[in-house]
């Protein structure tokens, strides 16, 4: 999974030009003093430049001769020019960002300077224990600062990844700085520090930073500031502040520029007349802030607003640039409303009436008719940050009602777990007559609840499920021409998690498609298109293989592809194919090559087929050169050559998430639900449906392992081995055994 730390001080960069070369002759153990002056001209201020002049601040350093600064992907932001300050005073533009990583936030960056000083990488697996280091950066804003520690623990892991615990201060500034050892070497990047101490801190490994100087992803500054904006076609910022949108979810960060540091965001979708409904999720960065939504808005000044704030819902209404010019009509509190968590608003104007509603309850009912009309969207004040998804806007957004019947039938189902017995108080004064065996009942009436808790949590997470595999094999069923195949990879991450929405997706994909349609080469034919392609993707773009952990489960979830612009050849490709696909480029499928998938693409209905390694920067191969990479024969069975299916492709996608947890006993029930996909898209799968017999006989499950089991016996090919049919016959009877 991702890198996911609350970060409490930004910190520094570290790298170095050098980092191919391991010192090897034996080095003098070196003062601080000494190597304060040796690496300060190598260190930076990496800033992030806004509106108002500088809104972040971080470290890095030099990590090549010709311009290659290495910090923390934290540093940079997303979409934000950036200037790196030498400790001379001297300021360069990043031109560049030549390599981000999102699980190890780490980042590389490029200036236009060609007499840099790098700083040499050490080996950090030799990292020990009690080793004394060295580290530089900006601490709050003080510019390259030094301090001296020793190492606490290594590796010691923090959120799934392993990092070098350090026993010295780091503060706002430092992250991304160079941590060294007594020569002056780079063991890593300071990262965070602790939130228990402030003697205590984290550091990167540098090994990881190599990995990126091997393989980088470059992404113009150009294009670098268009990752995660808003699109203008559908939204419009006002007063201030940053907007940004990723993971389908829209961000909005700093204070704005209205009084209260207020800030919109206005939706360009047109609103309904006279009656329509807008509504939103919203989570507040802090309680005391506020964040939620306006409609009926004329101007950035005038406008409805119903929000939480200081954990009560406000309905406002706002005509003019101040707290003089705005009326509170109705303040309250509700249970409805749950702090700290995601909130879904909702709010229906008709031509007399505001009717609001917090999580599916409605708590507002008003009558005020002073403005009508304007636009729909999001707002934000006193605190620096919220977030919003699922914004919508239409003349009905309620649930459809759950008939009476179903609804009762479904309460018995599901019982009711706990009813009230009077106050807190009262029940406390009748369990002390008999205080011990009152607690013993309480906790095992407690461990009882909570058991049917996590059975309540693991039923709806099998309903989600179900019901994400009947969406795909809904959009699997149309005409092979006909299935959107980046949908059907999007319901296939959703089937994992519930959190992916697909219509933000979607929206992503389709401005990447609008971006190309307007391109003169794209029209000019297969080959000038492919190569433009190439272009747009991993020139411009930053697309990547994966550079670690290749097994991860994200690399497979096309959310999570298009996010962090890393993943399998099968990802990379679908998004390929897919692009290819609505820009009308001929000729260009996908080929299901042992070993790794690749994109192939004929210039011609007679043209040679060529390979495009979409995992390495779309390089191009011809079948013969594929063939001596993947195989020991330095040849393909002409099948792999064929077009493959959109079925196929994700039933690859899926075998690929399903890899590695069959042999784990702990994973058994991680597995089984892919295995159940697996067998519902391809129902005639025999080695799945006997897999699946095993799994759910280890786990007790003898009536659905009998159920695979007969249908292997029913289904198994005559000229199959009888030794075969007799051990499924004695499975069978041994299932059926009670």
């Amino acid at each position: 999974m991702r890198l996911l730390i609350i970060i409490i001080g930004f910190c520094l960069t570290a790298s170095s030009g050098l980092w191919g070369r391991t010192e090897k002759r034996a080095v003098t153990v070196k003062s601080v003093e000494d190597i304060a002056a040796e690496v300060k001209p190598s260190v930076v201020k990496v800033m992030q430049e806004g509106r108002e002049g500088v809104d972040g601040l971080g470290t890095g350093f030099v990590v090549s001769a010709d311009g290659l600064i290495a910090t923390n992907l934290h540093v940079i932001g997303e979409a934000r020019r950036l200037v790196v300050e030498m400790s001379d005073g001297t300021k360069h533009e990043v031109t560049e960002v030549t390599a981000t990583d999102a699980h190890w936030d780490l980042a590389l960056l490029r200036v236009p300077c060609k007499t840099l000083k790098p700083l040499v990488l050490a080996d950090s697996d030799a990292v020990k224990q009690g080793q004394p280091v060295v580290a530089m950066g900006n601490p709050e804003g003080l510019g390259f600062s030094v301090v001296d520690g020793v190492v606490s623990e290594f590796p010691d892991v923090i959120n799934e990844v392993p990092m070098i615990r350090l026993a010295m201060p780091i503060e706002r500034g430092n992250s991304g700085g160079p941590l060294m050892d007594r020569q002056g070497r780079v063991l890593g990047l300071l990262t965070m520090k602790s939130a228990v101490t402030d003697n205590l801190g984290f550091a990167m490994p540098v090994n990881e930073l190599k990995h990126l100087l091997e393989s980088p992803n470059p992404v113009p500054m150009e294009r670098w500031l268009t990752i995660g904006v808003l699109n203008p076609k559908l939204w419009q910022p006002a007063l201030g502040a940053r907007w940004t949108q990723h993971s389908g979810m829209i961000q909005s960060k700093s204070l704005g520029s209205g009084f209260g540091g207020r800030t919109l965001c206005l939706s360009k979708t047109q609103q309904p007349a006279e009656t329509f409904e807008v509504a939103v999720n919203v989570k507040l960065g802090e309680e005391n802030g506020a964040a939620g939504l306006v409609f009926c808005a004329q101007d950035e000044d005038h406008y409805y607003g119903f929000y939480p704030s200081n954990g009560k819902m406000r309905f406002t209404r706002f005509e003019g640039p101040d707290v003089y010019s705005w009326t509170v009509l109705s303040e309250f509190a509700t249970e409805a409303y749950r702090s700290g968590q995601w909130n879904h608003l909702r709010i229906r104007v008709e031509p007399g009436q505001i009717t609001g509603w917090v999580n599916g309850q409605r708590v507002l009912v008003h009558e005020d008719t002073v403005l009508r009309g304007g636009k729909s969207g999001l707002c934000r004040f006193r605190a620096p940050e919220a977030d919003y998804r699922g914004f919508r806007l239409g003349k009905d957004l309620s649930e459809k009602a759950i008939a009476p019947a179903l609804a009762d039938a479904l309460h018995k189902q599901l019982e009711q777990y706990t009813s009230s017995h009077g106050s807190g108080k009262e029940m406390v004064d009748k369990l002390l007559k008999d205080s011990a065996a009152a607690r013993s009942i309480i906790i095992e009436k407690r461990r009882d609840l909570e058991k049917q808790t996590a059975a309540l949590r693991e039923l709806e997470k099998d309903l989600h499920r179900r019901t994400a595999t009947q969406d795909l094999l809904a959009e699997l069923a149309k005409p092979e021409d006909q299935i959107d195949l980046l949908r059907a990879s999007l319901l296939l991450a959703r089937h994992d998690n519930p959190e992916v929405e697909l219509a933000q997706y979607m929206q992503q994909f389709s401005l990447m498609v609008d971006e190309l349609k307007v391109d003169p080469e794209i029209s000019k034919g297969t080959a000038t298109a492919v190569k433009r392609l190439n272009r747009y993707l991993f020139e411009q773009g930053g697309f990547h293989g994966s550079r670690h952990d290749y097994e991860s489960k994200s690399n497979s979830y096309m959310s999570a592809v298009l996010d962090d612009r890393e993943g399998l050849p099968i990802t990379l490709a679908v998004l390929y194919l897919e692009l290819a696909s609505r820009l009308k480029i001929p000729q260009v499928y996908g080929v299901p090559l042992p070993g790794r998938f690749m994109v192939g693409y004929k210039d011609g209905p007679e043209g040679e087929l060529r390979l495009l390694d979409v995992f390495n920067q779309g390089k191009q191969l011809t079948v013969q050169q594929a063939a001596l990479d993947l195989t020991e024969t330095g040849q393909f069975d002409p099948e792999f050559l064929e077009p493959t299916t959109k079925r196929s492709i994700i039933l690859r996608m899926l075998r690929n998430l399903m890899s590695g947890l069959l042999d784990q006993e702990a994973e058994v029930k991680e597995a089984l639900p892919y295995l159940n996909l697996v067998v519902a898209l391809d129902p005639d799968s025999m080695v799945e449906r006997l897999t699946r017999a095993q799994m759910n006989q280890r786990i007790g499950d003898k009536a659905s392992a009998l159920s695979d089991v007969q249908w292997l016996i029913e289904h198994f090919p005559e000229s199959g081995p009888e030794n075969m049919r007799g051990m499924l016959d004695e499975w069978m009877q041994s299932l059926r055994t009670p």
